[in-house]
């Protein structure tokens, strides 16, 4: 399914930062009613980790994060939350913030990449985390965090990728920074890469409609209209 959905396998990273966007906009939006959510880890972002020894790329954010059911229905089905779900279920919708944040085809675009995914997750506010696992067949294992795994995810969402050994090259930081500067620049969040207990943010943080038309190029139009739609083909 993954390979006839996907052609380009940059597309997976893309996908899950854009995933991770969605979970700290529905924090920001969450907070708004509720602002203890944020008084331990105010400034949100989206960190990319390669370790090159045990052959994984980590994509973490500190956004709403995902408590144990949501963990089921949001990654336990292929199209679950896909793009034309999503959008059937906006157009239902009074306002689209119920639907921020919530995985579907595109995460499984990491399989292109990726024999066997981790996720580990705590909902903002919850005491409890959890860890789904999947190697792309038929099912899905999870169970709550241990101890250790607890406390490295204070909130939000940790996606640990096990990479094919085809696709090695993503461990390398040029590799991404080019895929995060072709895909995912104006995501409004910081990204950071995370090389030997050092991290440097690698987009502008900087939305589309936030920069000067004089600067923007035909290329920043469609790039952002993709990531906005998880869509492949071009805007009109």
């Amino acid at each position: 399914m993954v390979h006839s959905v996907y052609s380009e396998t940059d597309i997976f990273l893309r996908e899950l930062i854009s995933n991770a966007s969605d979970a700290c906009d529905r924090l920001r939006y969450e907070a708004i009613a509720n602002p203890d959510l944020l008084v331990e880890d105010a400034e949100l972002k989206i960190r990319l980790t390669p370790d090159k020894a045990a052959g994984t790329l980590t994509v973490a954010d500190n956004g709403i994060g995902m408590d144990r059911q949501e963990l089921i229905d949001n990654l336990g089905t292929v199209a679950r939350s896909g793009t034309r779900a999503f959008m059937s279920k906006l157009a239902e919708a009074k306002d689209g913030t119920s639907l921020i944040g919530q995985f579907g085809v595109g995460f499984y675009s990491a399989f292109m990449v990726a024999d066997r995914i981790t996720v580990t997750s705590r909902r903002a506010g919850s005491s409890e985390a959890f860890v789904w696992t999947s190697t792309g067949g038929a099912g899905f294992d999870i169970r709550s965090a241990d101890e250790a795994e607890a406390a490295r995810l204070s909130r939000g969402t940790e996606i640990v990728l096990h990479l094919k050994d085809d696709a090695k090259k993503y461990l390398e930081p040029h590799e991404i920074r080019h895929v995060v500067a072709t895909y995912s620049d104006h995501i409004l969040f910081p990204i950071e890469l995370v090389e030997a207990d050092k991290s440097e943010k690698i987009n502008s943080a900087s939305a589309l409609w936030q920069r000067p038309k004089s600067e923007l190029k035909p290329e920043d139009y469609t790039q952002a209209y993709q990531t906005i739609a998880h869509a492949f083909d071009d805007p009109r």
